[in-house]
C-alpha cells in the first residue's frame, strides 16, 4: 500500500473570508487584507469580549483596507467606537505591523506581549512586557497567555477561558501548516509546543489564518502526525546516501507545485536541523546524510 504524502492536505490556496465577522458572543473578527499562498486571505486580527471595549488581538501587517474596516467592523459587530489594549501574538510583521494604525484611529493603545528584542520596534511605542501564564482581561473575556515558541522565539498564544478556545496565531493555521523560519525557527521547540497544546483543555482555536477549528484537539494531532511523516521522509530519503536540500524536496514533495518548493526547502531545514540537534544527521560538504 502506497505510503500518505502528507497528514494536514489542505491549504490557504483559494480561500475567501469576509472584511469582517462575528464567530461568537465573545469573538469577532476583521480580516487583515495581506494575501498570500500562506497567509490565505490575510491575518486574522481579532475583537475580543462582550463590552464597549474590547481587545483587539494582533494587527496584520497594517494596509489601508484594514484600517478602514477596523472601525467599522468594531462598531457593526461590537456596538463599540474604543479600544481596550492591543494584544500581540508575536513580533512578525503581519501581526504587529498594524499597530500603528491602530493607534492612528484609536489614540495611544497599551501593546502587551513577549518581548523579542531588535523586532518589536514596528509597533512604535514600548511594549508592555507579558509571559507565559499572563492573564489579559476585558468584559467577558479572559485571555491567559502560553507560550509556544518554535515558529518565533517571542510566540504566545492566548486560551480564552470562558470558551475554552485558542488564538494560536501562525502555531495552527486554519488550513495547511506552519512555516519554520530559517534565521530564528526552531522545529524542536515547535514540537514541544504543539504537545503542551495538545494538554490544554481546548476545544476550539482561532488561528491568525484561514478559518475557525472547530476540532482542535483532532486539528493540533494533525498538525503532529504530519510533521512525524515528514521526519520519517527525511530519514528514508537519506538512506540511499547523501542528499542536497533541494533534491530531498523533489524526493518528498512531489504533490506540490515547483513554485513551492522554495518554501518546502525551508521547511525541510528545519527538520534537518532538528535531526542534527539529535545526532541523527549529519550536514558535509555533500549535503546531508544519516548519521
Amino acid at each position: 500500500m502506497e505510503q500518505p504524502k502528507r497528514v494536514v492536505t489542505d491549504n490557504m490556496m483559494g480561500l475567501k473570508l469576509p472584511d469582517y465577522a462575528r464567530l461568537s458572543p465573545r469573538v469577532a473578527t476583521v480580516l487583515g487584507h495581506n494575501p498570500g499562498p500562506f497567509t490565505g486571505p490575510g491575518t486574522n486580527t481579532y475583537l475580543v469580549g462582550t463590552g464597549t471595549r474590547p481587545i483587539l488581538l494582533d494587527t496584520g501587517v497594517g494596509v489601508d483596507k484594514w484600517a478602514a474596516n477596523l472601525p467599522v467592523g468594531l462598531r457593526e459587530l461590537c456596538r463599540a467606537d474604543e479600544l481596550d489594549r492591543i494584544v500581540v501574538t508575536h513580533a512578525h510583521g503581519d501581526h504587529i505591523g498594524g499597530v500603528k494604525d491602530a493607534h492612528q484611529r484609536f489614540g495611544r493603545l497599551e501593546v502587551l506581549k513577549k518581548p523579542w528584542p531588535g523586532h518589536d520596534e514596528p509597533a512604535g511605542i514600548p511594549i508592555t512586557a507579558i509571559d507565559h501564564d499572563a492573564e489579559v482581561t476585558t468584559e467577558g473575556a479572559t485571555l491567559r497567555a502560553v507560550f509556544t515558541p518554535g515558529h518565533a522565539p517571542d510566540h504566545l498564544c492566548y486560551f480564552l477561558v470562558e470558551e475554552k478556545a485558542l488564538f494560536t496565531g501562525d502555531v495552527i493555521l486554519g488550513a495547511g501548516t506552519t512555516i519554520i523560519p530559517d534565521e530564528t525557527g526552531d522545529l524542536g521547540q515547535y514540537m514541544d509546543s504543539l504537545r503542551r497544546l495538545l494538554e490544554l483543555d481546548v476545544e476550539k482555536i482561532y488561528p491568525a489564518h484561514g478559518p475557525v477549528i472547530h476540532d482542535a484537539k483532532k486539528k493540533i494531532r494533525e498538525y503532529i502526525g504530519h510533521r512525524e511523516l515528514r521526519e520519517r521522509q527525511v530519514l528514508g530519503a537519506l538512506r540511499d546516501g547523501p542528499l542536497e536540500v533541494t533534491e530531498i524536496v523533489k524526493r518528498i514533495y512531489t504533490d506540490v507545485p515547483e513554485f513551492l518548493h522554495k518554501a518546502a526547502a525551508q521547511s525541510m531545514r528545519s527538520h534537518l536541523r532538528k535531526l542534527r540537534n539529535e545526532n541523527r544527521v549529519v550536514e558535509h560538504e555533500n549535503g546531508w546524510r544519516l548519521n
